[in-house]
């Protein structure tokens, strides 16, 4: 079905905010099973204004009846109009190539075209980007298109994992891992997927002045905790967190991109002591750098200030590999009292509206829970970094006493045997070479996982032999 809206009195915020209100209708009319499904969110000029269409395609929506969202559009008193132009076939043509025919269509206008310009680009691409990392079973297509310049760029989970939170439907999380490690290694021997980990679900109080204008049944937060990149499978790594992500998703998994003063102030209220580290909110420009893929709308980036030690220089050390820490704040809604798609509608963007009075109302409890996020974390890689200096202790001793033995012995064929094993043509080379061979054989040493590791590690395993070589 086809409806075309017009606010010729919008600026241009009103775009993202219409995309945004077009994403929670989709997702609360789409199947909640495990049906999966395309977005299209078309952007073009014409006429000297901006049009945007946001359409839908797929199982996820196929049962989907088109009174159903004319009586929504009615109740939510959506204005229509016949003015605006209807998108280009051929715009739409790879999107049902992929998904089949379409099953929703919203389209609206605004008279301002600035919204056709590098960073308004960028803030479309970044909500889309955090709006797929919740909804994962859901392939987002954006076309931008301005005089004969077309840019396009896809949003799809290439590995999922389903959540079962309490009080909604399970979600589809995408946790491929996007980070890039600062280590030498094949990408193929990584675990490809994180694996998020349920924490506290917080009842939260609503402010009497948000009742007051009129969201009121039983309001929650889930939160859960994604480490990326994975290494398990290694247990000699060493890890360093250097980013902590907090993104906050309205009931039907549309995200927040109201800026939340509670959110950017929250490290003044983290007991850093009890942490060990110091957590700073991260300027826009360098988030943006960290993330690489997404700027900064929809998240709030932290770095993570880490102690330098100035202990002795040791003969072994390992460089860590960097970690950031994804956290997603869930808000759940209930109300017994609330049955059409309208209803839930409305609550959802009262939420986004008043989170920031919300979370002011429950201070305490939600500065605790995300205190005890960072705490479980932090307290891994602090066992994981204590195994670290055993281990390399323990492996210092074996670097020192294979140069001893081969330094002092007296058999020449024996010291020969030994540099040409190494493909080293002295003993000083060969201490360079036992050393980066028993710090290679230490650290990247595999410890097989069910589901923790691709078909790639399975591959790198079978070569054992030739990893025992190397000494």
């Amino acid at each position: 079905m086809h409806l075309w809206l017009s606010d010729s009195q919008a600026d241009i915020l009103k775009m993202l905010e219409e995309i945004k209100q077009a994403l929670r209708l989709f997702i609360l009319l789409g199947n909640k099973g495990h049906c999966h499904g395309g977005l299209l969110v078309l952007i073009w000029n014409e006429l000297g204004s901006a049009n945007c269409t946001v359409a839908a395609a797929g199982s996820k929506w196929k049962r989907i009846r088109p009174e159903t969202l004319q009586n929504v559009l009615t109740d939510l008193k959506f204005p229509c109009m016949g003015t605006i132009p209807e998108p280009d076939p051929e715009d739409l043509c790879a999107f049902t190539d992929v998904h089949g025919s379409l099953k929703l269509v919203l389209s609206f206008q605004i008279n301002d075209i600035s919204c056709f310009s590098p960073e308004w680009s960028a803030r479309i691409k970044a909500f889309l980007s955090v709006f797929s990392l919740a909804n994962g079973a859901i392939k987002v297509h954006l076309r931008y298109k301005f005089r004969q310049q077309t840019i396009q760029q896809e949003f799809r989970a290439n590995i999922t994992r389903r959540l079962t939170l309490a009080m909604k439907a399970s979600l589809m999380l995408d946790v491929t891992c996007r980070s890039i490690t600062n280590k030498p290694v094949k990408n193929a021997t990584w675990c490809p997927g994180g694996h998020p980990v349920l924490g506290s679900m917080l009842p939260l109080s609503i402010p009497p002045e948000t009742m007051d204008s009129g969201l009121y049944g039983e309001l929650s937060m889930q939160l859960v905790a994604l480490l990326s990149p994975c290494v398990l499978q290694y247990p000699n790594l060493e890890t360093l967190l250097t980013h902590v992500e907090v993104l906050a998703y309205t009931p039907t998994n549309v995200p927040i991109t109201f800026p939340l003063t509670f959110l950017q102030n929250l490290p003044a209220h983290l007991d850093c002591q009890e942490l060990g580290q110091r957590i700073l909110h991260c300027p826009a420009d360098t988030a943006r750098q960290v993330l690489q893929d997404r700027s900064h709308e929809g998240s709030i980036v932290y770095a993570v200030e880490h102690e330098t030690s100035q202990g002795p220089e040791k003969r072994l050390q390992l460089h860590p590999v960097k970690q950031k820490l994804l956290v997603f704040l869930f808000l759940q809604h209930t109300d017994p009292f609330a049955s059409q798609l309208s209803d839930f509608m409305v609550t959802d963007a009262l939420i986004e509206r008043h989170l920031e009075d919300i979370l002011n109302n429950n201070r305490r409890a939600v500065t605790g829970a995300l205190q005890t996020e960072l705490g479980n974390t932090l307290k891994a890689q602090d066992r994981r970094r204590k195994d670290q200096e055993k281990l390399l202790s323990a492996a210092e001793v074996i670097l020192s006493a294979s140069i001893s033995i081969v330094s002092c012995s007296t058999n020449l064929t024996f010291r020969k045997a030994c540099l040409s094993r190494m493909q080293v043509n002295d003993t000083h080379e060969l201490a360079a070479s036992l050393k980066e061979a028993l710090l290679r054989v230490i650290s990247w040493r595999c410890v097989p996982r069910n589901g923790c590791y691709s078909a790639q590690v399975e591959e790198h395993l079978g070569s054992s032999d030739d990893t025992r070589a190397e000494l």
